[in-house]
């Protein structure tokens, strides 16, 4: 068996264990650790396919037999094994994570758990948009993991929470309705939605309407990934969920829309005819989303901005077009992907070890808690692309594609994206200068177990105090015990995949380089869909 054939099991497990985990709703112990067991072994199997996929190249699967046009199919290359072991390895941490705060909160035998069986579907929704090889079933992964999304964004009913999860159902409708009018129009000028299929029949199409579908798509597309302008909803729906939901989606929802652009750019409509559009929408995205992080206090706020800001690096690449620019592109979203995931799992242990997460009421959690400066430190430098760290070695990759084309749009491109790093440098030091090194004493209105806790960690005769969705959730705990090592964990081990990333940059380049000229080349991914000779 080829390691690719086991591309379906990366959709059907998680979709089995939620069923498995909803039969068990009053029973959370076996809840988490049937979730966990699922995930895991879903990464081992993802991790197969990865290994196997330089060797075995693109290799397509074809479900119930039906042959493509007819019928679905699955395609496994470089790219897509890449995002489904990153994408997999993430879900895993925030999952563990998210079991560990339940635990730690008193929460794990509550008598009805939805969260378990809709992490799952979200998990099953992202890897089915990743694998699938037509518009249609791409639509269908974009509904699951949205459906779930809107459940887990919701999670406790609290007022912000259900008003940030109606201005993220109906941008999320909209964007869905113009992608599925927009597969209506492709099957209605082409005859199919299989996308190996559509690479050979939309040449035959007018250019004027293959314009307005590709267009269609790329707005589809560009509200799900949150480029400018139409990244307007997501600082005010991400930071209200809680801190595991947030950070899955910062690390991957938007990043299921990058890759769906990449897949069209290359696939669908290769060429340069809107890169110039491309260029201008990555330079504004970058900028405006970084500025909108220098004027934030709350860090959750603030890395929802960055969040925006950094999905220009990608637009960036994918502008580009040459091989160097969308090998970058993919290393840079892997790294992305894993820091911006951890900042916010780290952003979660700060609100619970600080009692909030505004930085201007922070301060001294450096001495208060060491591990968690640490925990910060790295993945928030990573972001900022200082060397040695893998956001640096991507960012250098785009700049030297941007270079290279030589054009003056290209080159305002590189000087954006250095003065977007440089910024980014900016807004992280300024919250580590804010809640970590800064003396409590020293913060407005500061949370009193920052001034009542001793620098060794020690509480000195008071209780928790928390503001928002989450008061009263500590009151009374040690602040000792405000960390436990079932959320510090997986952080920890985030974290670390961060700093792998870097370890292993050569290899990781090597393979995102390999993959970009595969999907630049197309006919691997026709033939294996439509057979040899199909590109002909």
């Amino acid at each position: 068996m080829i390691a690719a054939d086991l591309a379906p099991l990366a959709v059907v497990l998680p979709f089995l264990g939620a069923a498995v985990t909803f039969l068990l709703i009053r029973h959370s112990r076996a809840q988490r650790a049937v979730s966990i067991t699922t995930l895991s072994i879903t990464l081992l199997i993802e991790v197969v396919m990865l290994l196997a996929a330089p060797s075995a190249g693109t290799h397509a699967v074809r479900l119930g037999g039906w042959e493509p046009p007819f019928g679905i199919v699955l395609v496994v290359d470089q790219f897509s094994a890449l995002m489904l072991v990153v994408s997999s390895a993430v879900s895993l941490a925030v999952l563990i994570y998210a079991a560990g705060q339940g635990m730690a909160d008193g929460d794990e035998d509550g008598p009805v758990s939805i969260f378990h069986p809709t992490y799952l579907i979200l998990v099953a929704g992202v890897s089915n948009a990743f694998l699938t090889g037509d518009l249609f079933n791409l639509y269908v992964g974009f509904e699951i993991l949205l459906t779930a999304s809107y459940v887990l964004m919701t999670l406790g009913g609290t007022a912000p929470r259900i008003r940030a999860g109606v201005t993220y159902v109906v941008v999320s409708v909209v964007s869905s309705m113009l992608f599925l009018i927009a597969i209506a129009m492709i099957y209605g000028a082409t005859g199919t939605v299989t996308m190996a299929d559509l690479a050979v029949k939309l040449e035959s199409v007018d250019p004027a309407t293959q314009m307005v579908l590709h267009l269609m798509l790329l707005v589809a597309f560009g509200i799900k990934a949150a480029v400018f302008p139409l990244s307007f909803w997501l600082p005010d729906s991400y930071p209200t969920a809680p801190a595991p939901v947030t950070a899955v989606f910062a690390g991957l929802l938007t990043k299921v829309g990058v890759y769906a652009m990449v897949r069209v750019e290359t696939l669908l409509f290769p060429g340069d005819r809107i890169n110039t559009l491309l260029m201008v929408v990555a330079l504004l995205t970058m900028i405006v989303g970084i500025l909108g992080a220098l004027a934030q206090s709350d860090i959750k706020r603030l890395l929802s901005f960055t969040l925006v800001s950094h999905i220009g690096y990608m637009v960036f690449g994918l502008a580009i077009s040459s091989r160097i620019g969308l090998g970058a592109a993919v290393y840079y979203v892997a790294h992305h992907i894993t820091v911006q995931t951890s900042l916010f799992l780290v952003t979660g242990l700060i609100e619970r070890r600080g009692g909030t997460a505004n930085v201007d009421r922070l301060g001294g959690l450096a001495k208060l808690s060491p591990l968690l400066g640490l925990l910060f430190f790295l993945p928030a430098m990573n972001l900022a692309g200082i060397p040695p760290f893998s956001g640096f070695l991507g960012k250098l990759g785009l700049i030297q594609a941007g270079v290279e084309l030589g054009t003056p749009l290209a080159y305002v491109l590189v000087a954006g994206g250095v003065l977007t790093s440089l910024l980014t440098l900016l807004v992280m030091a300024r919250v580590w200068n804010r809640a970590f090194w800064r003396s409590p004493a020293d913060a407005e209105d500061p949370d009193p177990i920052l001034l009542a806790s001793k620098a060794d960690g020690s509480r000195v005769g008071t209780s928790r105090h928390v503001t928002g969705d989450d008061t009263g959730k500590f009151a009374g705990k040690d602040p000792v015990t405000l960390l436990p090592g079932t959320m510090t964990g997986p952080t920890i081990g985030l974290v670390a995949l961060g700093l792998a990333l870097t370890v292993l940059a050569g290899p990781l380049f090597a393979l995102s380089d390999d993959a970009a000229q595969e999907m630049l080349d197309r006919t691997p991914y026709i033939e294996a869909v439509l057979g040899p000779g199909a590109d002909g």
